[in-house]
């Protein structure tokens, strides 16, 4: 018996934001509904943001739980932060984290819709 993974759900009050970002980000193409935009990347559904009226943002680092969080790996740190936030992201920790431009550790952000993820060096 096999497990996989089929998608992350992320829930996002407006889809459109949060999808395009991720798009922008990750590239592939948007599949949408009324209620769910599939973003897939090589026919694979990695993302599914689907609309969630009342949705509260997440408060972390500096608050409640994070929720979820998505880990990126990157070969070029210092250009994966700037296509995130050319995208749209902001930094969750903008001075006490690594320098982009060391090519090594990480970086927190959030997207449109305040999910956390991380870009890390491969």
């Amino acid at each position: 018996m096999n497990i996989d993974l089929g998608a992350v759900i992320i829930d996002a009050a407006e889809p459109d934001p949060e999808s395009a970002f991720w798009h922008r980000l990750l590239g592939g193409s948007i599949a949408k509904t009324a209620t769910h935009h599939f973003l897939r990347i090589d026919g694979f559904p990695v993302l599914v943001i689907q609309r969630a009226e009342g949705h509260v943002p997440p408060k972390w680092p500096d608050g409640d739980s994070q929720q979820m969080h998505i880990d990126l790996t990157t070969d070029d740190l210092a250009a994966a932060d700037r296509r995130a936030l050319d995208a749209g992201a902001r930094r969750l920790n903008p001075t006490d984290d690594v320098d982009p431009a060391a090519q090594n550790g990480g970086r927190v952000y959030a997207s449109p819709a305040g999910h956390p993820f991380c870009l890390r060096s491969a």
